[in-house]
C-alpha cells in the first residue's frame, strides 16, 4: 500500500489514522438500531466508507453527528 500524499484530493491527510468504526459498533455507540445507522448512512447524515459489502464510519463523524445533534432540554 502507498502512503498517503497530502496534495492528492485523492487521499485526504489523516484519512489512513482516522479510526473506522462498524456500523454495529456506530450503533452501540448511539444506542439507536443498525437500520438507524444505515439510514443516516444512506440519507448522507453520516459519512461512510464502503468496504466490500459492508460499511465502515469514521470515529470522528459519529462524534461530530451527535455534537451536532445535541439539544439542549434545559
Amino acid at each position: 500500500m502507498m502512503p498517503a500524499n497530502a496534495n492528492d484530493p485523492e487521499h485526504p491527510a489523516g484519512l489512513a489514522q482516522a479510526k473506522f468504526l462498524t456500523v454495529a459498533e456506530v450503533a452501540t455507540v448511539m444506542r439507536v438500531s443498525k437500520m438507524t445507522v444505515y439510514r443516516l448512512v444512506h440519507n448522507g447524515e453520516l459519512p461512510a466508507v464502503r468496504v466490500g459489502k459492508s460499511f465502515r464510519v469514521p470515529e470522528k463523524a459519529v462524534d461530530e453527528y451527535l455534537r451536532s445533534a445535541y439539544f439542549d432540554a434545559g
